[in-house]
């Protein structure tokens, strides 16, 4: 169920209310007794529940196999650094 913002126009009161989407807006503060109550526009919720919600790659075993890959991109710029290193002791 969404969580909704009301605000009282007669004293200023903000509360949030969680209700069902088929719920008429409430139209009376709880504060004051005051019927102008108005529902606000304000940020959703957004809750990821379950296992699958990584389905876009970004973390799981494929995330693994990336930092062994860097690993291995090291281990290869040290043999090119022996093979330079190999090389300039040919040439002395």
């Amino acid at each position: 169920m969404p969580t909704y913002e009301y605000e009282c126009k007669a004293c200023g009161h903000r509360w949030e209310l969680v209700q069902r989407i088929t719920e008429d807006p409430v139209k009376t503060c709880p504060k004051c007794d005051a019927p102008q109550a108005k529902r606000l526009i304000s940020q959703g919720n957004f809750i990821l529940k379950g296992g699958g919600w990584y389905a876009d790659l970004y973390s799981g075993p494929s995330n693994k196999s990336g930092s062994s890959g860097k690993g291995g991109r090291s281990a290869g710029g040290g043999a090119s650094s022996k093979e330079s290193a190999s090389s300039g002791s040919s040439s002395d």
